[in-house]
């Protein structure tokens, strides 16, 4: 295929865009189809069948749950890297679709064998992670001056189509595992992965192909090093800082090492496997760089354009808002599996006549909820609560949105918490009751999700805002991280006789630990909020 450019029609919708968007909706079917009956698949599987039902099954279900989470939020890291220098958005997104249709392969052919079960894992997290920052950004560039205005439509229509094929997917997946089992509940996804990149395919000779951008001299990584660069005189605290750090990521994956391949006894806690010290070592590099470069970042200067300085310096300010955000996707992404399992302890209500239960059967399925309320929540935000706040005097800032959003999400686990109350006093809980945590939790989603993107694009600029993309991806990884950290926690034998001493189940205790931690890091994101100094690199107008 050829990379030249392919001209757009002048202030007209490109007709390739019709490949990306159904590409879109099929592969959104495919992931949230798998995902969100991934949990009570292991648990009910042979998989952990060396495991006692119960508590301990569980627990690892959530493990491997919240890895393969991990991992399709890091792998945009592989995937924008891939694009931007070797391979152009095209080829990057084409050949990972294919790793991804290998990946749903793998589910559907080996649900009892655990070594084939879990390269499907990875080769999705690795598929899906690494077209997960080009398929939006490539659809960007099928646009030029003459008929951007068409790009709002085709960017709402894609988060429209996001939350359109979660919705089928959440509500169908758990009946195709509940009535024909795990090779056509998996199975339907890979054919819907495998349409989804045929059909990316069938636009190759029409779309706009950006090649692949020269390694840029004032980059993010070039400024930083400039900062952290070691001078003679004294003065380099940032540059120990972040040395340390590189120091002690590799002693960590060391430690880790030590226990699991020779079984010696090291100083790294032997209860975090591999994932959560691999993570923790790339949040140590994070920190320590960031902090080091933002101890010395006026030594670039100089080097590199004020401009490339000062860009760095905002998106070393955006990544504190985004370390804040993190305690959200540890509540958020728990909706797929500690959510599941508590409804599996619920009562539906089959004999209700409201109930439609010729649909919904199963637990999971209470998943659908997420994306049809967001489909309702953000016409009704942006027409009704918005500007009936703005009538009342309040400003409905970006930042005081992504704060209320964190606090509203500790709520619904508060909510979810009085749930589990119930289940463990012996009573019969009609799972109808998640619909009010479900719907707490969108809410706090929409304020927190929808505006951080729009929040980092106003604060970094144009030269930054890729690397803001890969870092906001980041946030989804560490928040997996906390469930897995409490979860490691939980196999400690002092942490668990604590939680015992409460009088709650551990269950009921960690709804109440991670509704707290949520209030806790909203309190935290107010008080940076009070003196974040609030930038604006919207493009101005007629620029290219």
């Amino acid at each position: 295929m050829s990379t030249a450019q392919v001209a757009t029609d002048s202030g007209r919708m490109p007709r390739q865009i019709r490949y990306i968007i159904g590409n879109e909706a099929c592969e959104r079917f495919s992931f949230y189809g798998m995902r969100n009956i991934l949990v009570p698949f292991l648990i009910s599987s042979v998989l952990l069948g060396y495991l006692p039902a119960g508590p301990d099954r569980e627990g690892a279900a959530k493990d491997i749950f919240h890895s393969f989470v991990i991992g399709v939020y890091f792998f945009p890291l592989l995937g924008g890297w891939l694009s931007d220098r070797y391979f152009g958005k095209y080829n990057t997104v084409l050949w990972f679709s294919l790793v991804y249709c290998a990946g749903h392969a793998c589910l559907a052919l080996f649900e009892n064998n655990a070594s084939g079960f879990y390269t499907g894992l990875f080769l999705i997290a690795l598929g899906s992670g690494g077209i997960k920052p080009l398929v939006v950004s490539f659809c960007g560039d099928q646009f030029d001056q003459t008929n951007k205005d068409k790009a709002k439509l085709v960017f709402d229509a894609f988060y429209w189509i996001i939350n359109f094929g979660s919705f089928f997917a959440s509500l169908l997946a758990p009946l195709f595992l509940r009535h024909y089992g795990p090779a056509v509940a998996f199975g339907i996804p890979g054919v819907l992965m495998f349409i989804a990149t045929f059909v990316f395919w069938l636009g190759r000779r029409q779309y706009v192909n950006v090649p692949p951008s020269a390694n840029d001299p004032h980059g993010f990584m070039k400024v930083v090093r400039s900062a952290l660069a070691w001078r003679a005189g004294g003065g380099n605290t940032g540059g120990i800082v972040a040395r340390g750090a590189l120091v002690l990521a590799p002693a960590m994956l060391l430690g880790w090492a030590g226990h699991a391949m020779a079984g010696w006894p090291t100083w790294w806690p032997e209860s975090f496997g591999f994932v959560i010290t691999a993570c923790l070592a790339l949040g140590v590099i994070i920190a320590g760089g960031g902090i080091g470069a933002s101890l010395q970042l006026d030594r670039a200067r100089g080097a590199h354009p004020d401009a490339a300085v000062d860009g760095v310096r905002a998106v070393l300010r955006i990544l504190i808002v985004f370390a804040l955000v993190t305690p959200f996707w540890s509540l958020f992404d728990q909706k797929a599996s500690t959510w599941i399992i508590q409804g599996r302890e619920m009562v539906i209500p089959h004999g209700a006549w409201w109930w439609p239960s010729w649909l919904i059967q199963d637990a999971a399925q209470m998943q659908a909820l997420n994306p049809l309320l967001v489909m309702l929540l953000i016409p009704f935000n942006n027409l009704v609560l918005y500007p009936a706040l703005r009538r009342m005097g309040f400003q409905v800032t970006a930042l005081r949105r992504m704060g209320w959003g964190i606090a509203i999400s500790g709520v619904s686990w508060i909510v979810a918490g009085v749930l589990q109350l119930w289940i463990d006093g012996g009573d019969q809980v009609s799972i109808t009751w998640q619909a009010l945590p479900y719907l707490l939790l969108t809410f706090g989603e929409v304020l927190v999700s929808a505006t951080a993107l729009e929040f980092a694009y106003s604060q970094a600029p144009m030269a930054m805002k890729g690397v803001i993309m890969a870092f906001w991806y980041l946030t989804s990884t560490f928040g997996s991280l906390w469930v897995l950290l409490t979860n490691a926690g939980l196999r400690n034998d002092a942490v668990t006789a604590a939680i015992a001493n409460t009088g709650l189940s551990e269950n009921a205790f960690l709804m109440f630990f991670f509704a707290g931690f949520a209030f806790l890091a909203a309190a935290a994101f107010a008080a940076y909020a009070r003196r974040y100094p609030m930038q604006d690199h919207y493009r101005v107008a007629g620029a290219g």
